[in-house]
C-alpha cells in the first residue's frame, strides 16, 4: 500500500475500533478489488432493501471522484480537446472513473426475470451477461443468507469472477461461497449495515488513493 492507502486503512479502525477483527478481511477485499481494477476489469454489485441502498453508494463512489481529484487518461483527454467545444467541455468537466454496475438499477431486466423465472435467480442471471474473468462481484447481505446473493456469488466463482461478501458477524453462507467475506461484529440488521459505511468508504478511498495520481 502506498502511505496514504495505509493511512485510509489505519484510520478506519482508529474511529471504529470494533472493526478490528475483521482487519485481515477488508484487506483481503482491498486487494481483491485492487487487482480488479488493475487487470482493467470491472466491479459488480447487488444486494436487498438497505443493502441495495448500499449497492447504489458503492458504485457512486468508484464512477466519479470520492475525496480527491482524479484526472481522465491524457490520451482521451488530448482526444477530447481536439473534437471541439463539446469535447473541451468534456475535457474540462470529466473525472477519473473505476469500472462498477450495480445490479439492482437494471430494472427491466429484474423484473422480467423475476417475473418470468424467480427473484432468487435474477442477480444471477444479470451475471451471467455482465461478469467475465477478472472482474469482482460485491454480494451485501446482514444475514450473509440472502438467496439471491449466494446464487449470484456461486455463479460468479464459477465464472472465474472474485466474489467479495459484506455481511454480519456470523457470516451465513457467505462464509462458504465468497472468496472473501468481510464479517462486521454485529448481530442485528441495523448495526450490521451501520458497520458496512465505513467499510465500503474506506475500500472506495484507498483504491481511489491507489489507482489515481
Amino acid at each position: 500500500m502506498k502511505e496514504t492507502t495505509e493511512a485510509i486503512f489505519e484510520d478506519l479502525f482508529a474511529r471504529y475500533p470494533a472493526l478490528e477483527v475483521c482487519r485481515n478481511q477488508v484487506k483481503e477485499a482491498y486487494e481483491a478489488l485492487l487487482a480488479t481494477y488493475r487487470a482493467g476489469c470491472k466491479v459488480l454489485c447487488c444486494g436487498n432493501g438497505g443493502s441495495a441502498s448500499d449497492s447504489e453508494h458503492i458504485v457512486g463512489e468508484l464512477l466519479k471522484k470520492f475525496k480527491k481529484h482524479r484526472d481522465i487518461p491524457a490520451d482521451l483527454k488530448a482526444k477530447l480537446l481536439a473534437a471541439g467545444p463539446e469535447g473541451a467541455q468534456l475535457a474540462e468537466k470529466l473525472e477519473g472513473s473505476l469500472g462498477a454496475v450495480s445490479l439492482l438499477s437494471m430494472s427491466g431486466i429484474l423484473t422480467a426475470f423475476a417475473n418470468d423465472v424467480g427473484w432468487d435467480e435474477a442477480y444471477a442471471q444479470q451475471v451471467l451477461g455482465l461478469a467475465k474473468p477478472g472482474d469482482a462481484l460485491i454480494v451485501i447481505s446482514t444475514s450473509g443468507n440472502s438467496r439471491n446473493c449466494v446464487l449470484a456469488a456461486v455463479l460468479a466463482r464459477a465464472l472465474g469472477v472474485k466474489t467479495i461478501g459484506l455481511t454480519g458477524e456470523k457470516g451465513g453462507r457467505f462464509r462458504d461461497v465468497c472468496d472473501v467475506a468481510v464479517r462486521v461484529p454485529a448481530g442485528e440488521t441495523f448495526k450490521i449495515q451501520e458497520y458496512h459505511l465505513p467499510v465500503y468508504h474506506a475500500l472506495c478511498a484507498m483504491l481511489e488513493d491507489e489507482l489515481f495520481d
